[in-house]
């Protein structure tokens, strides 16, 4: 197995520069090409000394990046997988670049985003030595019944050395592997925060220890919040690592740790991004770097710009909203994220897993999960759609009782940016999902509208 590792090696690393050459961008292909040739690559590829992994349903490769980037920023260049997949063909990738030709490894630490369902092919060969959980929550029907399935895996695969970093405010993924060492972070309650769910998701009601109703102390989307069960003596367990007075108007926390209390900068106004803010903090903290160092690096941290990203045009803004279609529970984030945002709002939906089409059949019933009825408000004047999942978009829009006049339909994506209102003070969002052909498609046309804008206004403001 030996001599097929080192073939797969050789090989695998030649056609890095051979992809360079020929203009290709398949980031996991010397992945896919080494695992090809010796199933057991990844038993066999020297790994960095320290490995730190990132994973959860949803938020992991925001909070990956945060995490390459503030250590880079405290001097440790790490071996990441950021530019390529999270299954095991991209950690391969990544693995194989962290070596040389006679497989001696070349850093010190390793980020790896990591895909919860891989767990069976990566842990038995990648051991972590610290796991960051975003959270678990429901994802496609095609990968994921139920969150619990997914911890469950989780559960079965990683190593009981793995030191935990836990998101408290998720009952779900929080008491996953009871046996291993683990620490909590979380937010103290919201001024915003309800005691009753307002998500159609609603999936932790029940006790999972003793069958009993959970009575929630408060909900901040979801199952998010803190619980406890009315029969025994499960819960929401205690912060370690809190976030307290969140200011988003001065966009400012004070973050508490075991002894000590400290004002940091919120780095992005959305309530996901302080989740991952918080897991990005707790867990440089328990790789033995101060809060002092922390505190000198976190105000240079940003979210990765294709999620949330915006360009002004006079006093127009158009947003590329990176939206997660066949993903209910996140879809529904990101449209309370949007309605959340100030002043009257157009959204172009671009979400209908382009990619997928050739060798698969969608199952439309996430749609019915997501919360539509969060765009049924004022502020939200028109809704463009396209295409044949145009239509069941629109027909799910009109069952949570947003008016048909303000959702337009058109046969072509490029016909979207025509169907827009052009008016001041207008903010445009390009939503569109996460497969390759939605994102290339929704990246397209938010230039194509804001050229459209600024053709139409001179660049200028938009006089009424």
């Amino acid at each position: 197995m030996k001599i097929r590792f080192y073939i797969a090696l050789i090989l695998a690393k030649l056609s890095i520069p051979a992809l360079k050459i020929t203009g290709h961008n398949a980031t996991d292909f010397p992945g896919s090409l080494a695992l090809k040739i010796c199933p057991d690559f990844l038993k066999y590829v020297a790994k960095p000394a320290r490995i730190i992994a990132v994973t959860g349903t949803n938020g992991k490769t925001s909070t990956a990046n945060l995490v390459i980037d503030m250590l880079k920023a405290l001097g440790v260049e790490t071996l990441n997988n950021s530019r390529g997949s999270n299954i095991n063909s991209g950690i391969s990738s990544a693995l194989l670049n962290g070596v040389t030709i006679l497989n001696k490894e070349k850093y010190d630490t390793a980020v790896l985003e990591m895909d919860e369902r891989s767990a069976a092919r990566l842990f038995p060969y990648v051991k972590p030595d610290y796991m960051l959980v975003t959270n678990l929550s429901r994802d496609s029907i095609m990968r994921n019944a139920h969150p619990e399935f997914i911890r469950w895996l989780l559960e079965k695969y990683v190593p009981k050395t793995t030191k935990l970093v836990l998101n408290a405010d998720d009952l779900t993924s929080c008491y996953m592997l009871p046996e291993n060492e683990r620490v909590y972070f979380g937010i103290e309650k919201l001024p915003t925060d309800t005691v009753k769910c307002h998500n159609l998701i609603d999936d932790l009601q029940i006790c999972p220890k003793c069958d009993h109703k959970l009575k929630y102390e408060y909900r901040r989307y979801s199952n998010i919040g803190r619980a406890h069960c009315v029969n025994c003596d499960f819960g929401s367990p205690e912060y370690d690592y809190a976030a307290a007075n969140v200011d988003y108007e001065n966009m400012k926390f004070t973050y508490r740790g075991p002894g000590f209390e400290t004002e940091l900068p919120i780095i992005d106004e959305r309530l996901v991004n302080l989740y991952n803010e918080m897991g990005l903090i707790t867990l440089i903290l328990q790789l033995g770097y101060t809060i002092d160092d922390i505190k000198q690096h976190i105000k240079t941290a940003e979210v990765t710009k294709t999620r949330f990203n915006h360009e002004t045009v006079g006093s127009m803004k158009v947003y590329n909203v990176l939206g997660k279609g066949l993903n209910a529970y996140a879809e529904s984030r990101v449209y309370e994220t949007i309605v959340e945002q100030p002043g009257d709002k157009e959204l172009i939906m671009l979400i209908n897993d382009l990619s997928l089409a050739a060798d698969w059949s969608e199952n439309v019933s996430w749609i019915y999960d997501t919360d539509f009825e969060t765009l049924n408000v004022d502020s939200v004047k028109k809704i463009v759609v396209f295409g044949d999942r145009g239509l069941d978009y629109q027909l799910r829009m009109l069952f949570a009782g947003i008016p048909q006049e303000r959702i337009e339909h058109v046969s072509k994506p490029e016909d979207a940016i025509y169907a827009v209102d052009v008016l001041p003070d207008m903010n445009y969002y390009v939503v569109y999902g996460a497969d390759p052909g939605s994102f290339a498609l929704g990246n397209k046309q938010a230039k194509e509208l804001v050229k459209r804008l600024k053709a139409m206004t001179g660049g200028e403001e938009v006089k009424a």
